[in-house]
């Protein structure tokens, strides 16, 4: 009990992954309640909270097949949006307290570890997922799994990409398609730079995602799958040293606007053409819809570039695992329901349809009902899934453990801006304090 609780103090400092999946918000009270479903007098009633508003959509469409194909078991979900860090501790203390936990719940990738601790009161999925992985990228399952069993199931692959702006990289003389490796791209940059007004990338300090990504795709990480601190990894000191050098070095990188790719700085920077590529993973195609307008038909998607020449070209990034508590009355319905939800193929088309997310099952990603025309073909090209289906077996699953939050925080806070920002410690000073830093924690 002790140790949970203060995992809840620590995740409370740090906002986590809440970009990829969510916000945070300071609210106790839940920002949106819907009642979803059927009004028959035989509907079982299951209750479903969530961190972020827009994943009802998912469930709405969810309840209304559910419904029109077993009448004769209708489900009525009561669906709640909570503030981020309120829904995951509230969570917390329900569970502990063996009373008030919802039947479903969206729980983000890095508080999910909080909820593993001990025995588990989620409900296991493998029933379920087993007979089905074969056809999912099965390193989303990884993360959400403890000894064995399955309680998560994901909400999109967030397969990590290059997006590049193809009028800049056209100005700058540059084949998109000819950068392979990441000194190719080193080389593309010096292009950008010496013949447009761009940079050929923006580095991230106030968030990893500049820099998780690199090292995934080398198959490092900030534990090892042991639970043991790598984060000061001769791989992980490499990296971030290569990134010092795209600034300062070879001049070819700029530091991100606002700090993040999330901040308005950011997007008003990347919309008026200020850099030519951003390494992000495929959920940040929303965030170019919504905030970066003018660059429609200018973006294209392709593979990271590799370290290796056999090296992978992706990585999975963020996420959202949805679980069956131990709370709930209808243990089987309400985990037929959530199956029904995240491993059908109807399910996974839907998470694409409607929330623009690349579904953890890859068997559609070649379908003729993906391949209809949307608003994200015509912002980013056709070619999207032919992109994800060349990189599919080159997605890493990463280890996250209880303290995660606690190394988000020391690079967010102490190592980006100490080594990027003020120059005032180097990559493996900076990694090394750090690291320390959580093993004695």
């Amino acid at each position: 009990m002790k140790k949970q609780s203060l995992s809840i103090m620590l995740v409370g400092l740090v906002g986590l992954i809440l970009v990829a999946c969510g916000g945070e918000d300071s609210s106790s009270e839940a920002d949106a309640s819907e009642v979803i479903g059927g009004d028959e007098e035989d509907a079982i009633e299951l209750t479903f909270w969530t961190f972020n508003e827009l994943h009802m959509n998912i469930f709405r469409d969810s309840v209304t097949r559910w419904n029109e194909e077993f009448p004769d078991r209708p489900i009525t979900l009561v669906a709640e949006t909570y503030p981020y860090d309120n829904m995951h501790n509230n969570l917390l203390l329900a569970l502990q307290s063996e009373t008030g936990a919802p039947d479903l719940v969206d729980i983000e990738l890095g508080r999910f570890p909080n909820y593993l601790q001990g025995e588990p009161q989620l409900l296991p999925m493998n029933e379920y997922v087993e007979p089905v992985l074969d056809d999912f990228i099965e390193s989303r399952f990884d993360i959400y799994a403890k000894d064995g069993i399955y309680y998560g199931l994901p909400t999109h692959v967030g397969a990590t990409v290059a997006y590049y702006n193809k009028e800049i990289m056209d100005e700058a003389g540059v084949d998109i398609d000819s950068i392979q490796t990441w000194d190719d791209y080193v080389e593309a940059g010096k292009q950008v730079v010496a013949n447009t007004d761009a940079a050929m990338v923006t580095l991230e300090t106030e968030d990893y995602w500049s820099y998780w990504p690199l090292l995934a795709q080398q198959g490092s990480d900030f534990f090892d799958e042991n639970g043991e601190v790598i984060l000061d990894s001769s791989v992980n000191i490499d990296t971030l040293q290569f990134m010092y050098d795209m600034v300062y070095e070879h001049e070819i990188a700029e530091l991100t606007p606002g700090g993040g790719h999330h901040a308005e700085e950011y997007y008003g920077f990347m919309n008026d053409g200020g850099a030519a590529s951003v390494i992000m993973p495929m959920w940040y195609m929303g965030r170019f819809t919504d905030y970066m307008e003018d660059l429609e038909s200018k973006i294209v998607i392709r593979p990271m570039p590799r370290w290796t020449e056999d090296g992978n070209r992706s990585a999975g990034a963020g996420g959202t695992g949805t679980v069956v508590t131990n709370q709930t009355e209808h243990p089987e319905l309400a985990k037929e329901f959530l199956a029904y939800t995240k491993l059908t193929e109807e399910g996974n088309l839907a998470l694409w349809e409607i929330m623009g997310f690349d579904p953890p099952m890859w068997t559609v990603w070649d379908s003729e009902t993906i391949r209809e025309d949307n608003r994200y073909y015509q912002y980013f090209g056709t070619d999207i899934f032919d992109t994800l289906l060349e990189i599919r077996d080159e997605i890493n699953s990463i280890n996250i453990t209880d303290r995660n939050p606690i190394a988000q925080q020391q690079l967010t806070t102490n190592v980006f801006n100490n080594v990027l920002r003020a120059q005032s410690q180097t990559p493996e000073e900076a990694l090394k304090q750090a690291a320390d830093e959580i093993r004695n924690n």
